[in-house]
């Protein structure tokens, strides 16, 4: 995949215009991929103490937390990083992680930047992303969230993901989804 393809979205006629984006396959320790996911991480943690009725998180609370979340994964070869900019710039991310020995894409820190949702990023992300997977061999695309990620549930739920059981353990995730990719020899839709 070239590093950058510039992707027009046609107007809808409701809301604000689609915008022309450019995406492009990154890897997840370039400044521009860290400071999408502290802002992805703040806002995500953001709403889960405010779910929970704990105090607003301090910046220093997000520092300490995105430890966690290590960069280094989301590159070749089991891995990939998409940045969606607008005239230069970033306005949405998402990766996928080969798992389960490659049969398996994990979707990963899929995050549309506010000035930028309800104009088409989301909807270039998962085209891409699953046009991705299934050139690596994935059969099926998984991914987890939270039922107060609204927007995120519907998105996925938009594409086709179905709800499955938990595949792994994570303490912040109360929703699992899962996608088939390839039936028959080609892109499942």
């Amino acid at each position: 995949m070239p590093d950058a393809q510039p992707v027009t979205l046609p107007h809808s006629g409701a809301g604000r215009p689609h915008a022309t984006w450019d995406i492009s396959a990154e890897t997840d320790q370039t400044p521009v991929a860290e400071a999408l996911f502290r802002e992805y991480y703040t806002e995500v943690a953001g709403r889960y103490h405010t779910l929970h009725g704990f105090a607003p998180i301090t910046p220093e609370e997000v520092d300490e937390d995105l430890v966690a979340y290590p960069t280094g994964q989301l590159v070749p070869p089991a891995g990939v990083l998409f940045v969606v900019r607008h005239e230069g710039e970033p306005a949405a991310c998402a990766g996928l992680l080969l798992i389960d020995g490659g049969r398996t894409a994990e979707l990963k820190r899929v995050f549309v930047r506010a000035p930028w949702r309800g104009r088409g990023a989301a909807r270039v992300l998962m085209d891409v992303l699953e046009r991705r997977a299934v050139e690596l061999g994935a059969e099926r695309m998984r991914l987890d969230t939270r039922q107060d990620l609204s927007e995120a549930v519907a998105l996925y739920r938009a594409y086709g993901y179905e709800e499955i059981p938990a595949y792994k353990e994570d303490p912040y995730s109360n929703l699992f989804f899962e996608k088939r990719l390839v039936e028959g020899g080609g892109q499942a839709g």
